[in-house]
């Protein structure tokens, strides 16, 4: 069907009272969770991972997309009023929306990333049904060597592309694969990395690793710093109103954010953090007068929000149309898909139009009531904001040992998540990513899965990464991403050491 068709029946899918309560559900969760500082969508849509065995396919994928989108507009809020990231992604919010707060300008900060997100977000699902389409009749061009090559380069971009320290990155992919490799050859039936422990026969449960990755890991992390700031004070919808300047400076911004967001969504392994990041680069070069930013710039707050939001849109690009997570919460979606029996990738457009078209109709429906919320309900977010963190993090421990329990019944799992969680509260305190050791804990076995496959179509001659065009491309892709990081990496050292003599 056409696009307009698809969009039409999608209504038919998004409109129904059952699918339309739980994506109110997701997104009003998904704000909450993005205001409330040390819990985050990872955490959350791993909670919601097993209520979603009790409702429709596209229900639960509706609710879960729309904690995601959801925690992209809530994580500005404590960024802008605390200095205290709700989500990764919204952390170079703070650069200027906080300075904007401390100069009494909190509720324009706040206006000006509702409204960015909102534009970013819509823009983002005309991307979407315009490239899904193309993605899916393209990708059925691509064999196991294609795809083994093309999660390669994802991994690979994921750990070098903006990154002061490519090499911890890599490692922590490299860490995350080797984790995905526990449990069971799916080819041998052979026993690998159990170490005779019959619950790692299946491997690492995946919501097991998320939430203690993002969930416990924060919590440890909040507890040193629970009464770190005042509560801030109410804001009023008249305080939301933008000059005529703010309004200039507001659109463009935007637009180029969108744009950002848009192109780095759908790729596979780049994620919404590092859009958000490039729109505030690319905003701080093109301004005439630099020198604002950092020091309350409209402009630093509409890019960056644009961005993760578009990002968050087109992050369903790969995931549904290639079946390979353009983050590690689309890995979380993958997971989801899988378990209700869909099987994501170029035939799904085909073969389950309800899910797709009803998912995209859904972004909008659920953007709109994004921007309902939140412009009135500002107010409420901030006084939930006042909850002594003590009184907090023993409820949010208590909700993740019931998700991990919940999943497989084995208390292996809770005893799995709380040293999890442990090692990624060290982890974060070494400044390693535990987002990238998830994406590589879940492209791992893809990756595997595809090379092995390629490797017995072309009895095992290696040179099939470069006699396809597609793998060849990629291949190519990587090599350079590889060369480019050594020679970053080489003139870092060449300037330190010029530097100390």
């Amino acid at each position: 069907m056409s696009a307009w068709e698809g969009i039409l029946y999608g209504f038919g899918v998004a409109l129904q009272p059952a699918v339309l309560v739980y994506c109110l559900l997701g997104v009003t969760l998904g704000t909450f969770i993005g205001v409330l500082p040390g819990i985050g969508a990872m955490a959350a849509i791993s909670l919601l991972l097993p209520i979603t065995f009790y409702i429709t396919p596209e229900a639960a994928l509706i609710m879960l997309a729309g904690v995601y989108y959801g925690a992209q507009y809530g994580g500005a809020v404590a960024s802008i009023l605390l200095r205290l990231p709700g989500t990764p992604q919204s952390a170079v919010t703070t650069l200027d929306g906080y300075p904007m707060a401390q100069q009494g300008r909190a509720g324009v900060a706040l206006f000006t990333s509702m409204i960015s997100s909102f534009i970013g977000s819509i823009l983002g699902i005309v991307v979407l049904v315009v490239l899904a389409g193309w993605l899916s009749r393209a990708a059925t061009a691509f064999g196991a060597a294609d795809y083994a090559a093309m999660m390669i380069l994802g991994l690979v971009a994921a750990s070098t592309i903006g990154a002061e320290r490519p090499m911890k990155g890599f490692a922590m992919v490299v860490f995350g694969m080797i984790l995905g490799c526990i449990g069971t050859d799916v080819n041998s039936g052979a026993q690998r990395f159990t170490f005779g422990q019959t619950e790692l026969m299946d491997g690492i449960n995946l919501v097991a690793l998320a939430m203690g990755l993002f969930g416990v890991a924060e919590v440890i992390g909040n507890i040193r710093n629970a009464e770190r700031q005042a509560a801030p004070e109410p804001v009023s919808l008249r305080q939301m109103m933008p000059t005529r300047d703010d309004l200039r400076r507001i659109p463009f911004p935007a637009l180029r954010g969108t744009a950002l967001g848009s192109f780095f969504g759908a790729l596979p392994g780049t994620g919404s953090t590092l859009s958000s990041f490039l729109a505030y680069a690319m905003e701080r070069r093109v301004s005439r007068s630099p020198e604002r930013f950092g020091k309350g710039a409209v402009e630093g707050v509409a890019g960056p929000e644009a961005a993760n939001n578009a990002a968050a849109i087109t992050a369903f690009v790969p995931t549904l149309t290639l079946g390979i997570p353009g983050d590690p919460i689309m890995a979380l979606m993958l997971g989801a898909l899988v378990i209700h029996g869909v099987q994501p990738g170029p035939l799904m457009l085909e073969a389950r139009p309800e899910m797709f078209w009803g998912l995209v109709v859904s972004f909008g429906i659920g953007n709109l009531l994004l921007l309902i919320l939140n412009l009135p309900l500002i107010g409420i977010w901030v006084s939930m904001l006042r909850i002594p963190f003590r009184y907090l993090y023993p409820a949010i421990l208590i909700f993740v040992c019931l998700g991990v329990y919940s999943v497989r019944g084995a208390s292996f799992d809770i005893a799995a998540v709380a040293l999890i969680g442990m090692a990624g509260y060290l982890l974060a305190l070494a400044r390693f990513s535990p987002a990238l050791l998830l994406l590589g804990f879940v492209l791992g076995p893809l990756i595997e899965t595809n090379l092995r496959r390629a490797m017995l179509i072309s009895r095992g001659d290696p040179m099939v990464f470069l006699e396809r065009p597609i793998a060849c491309g990629f291949t190519i892709a990587t090599a350079a991403l590889i060369l480019v990081s050594i020679w970053q990496a080489w003139r870092r050292h060449v300037s330190k050491a010029e530097e100390g003599k």
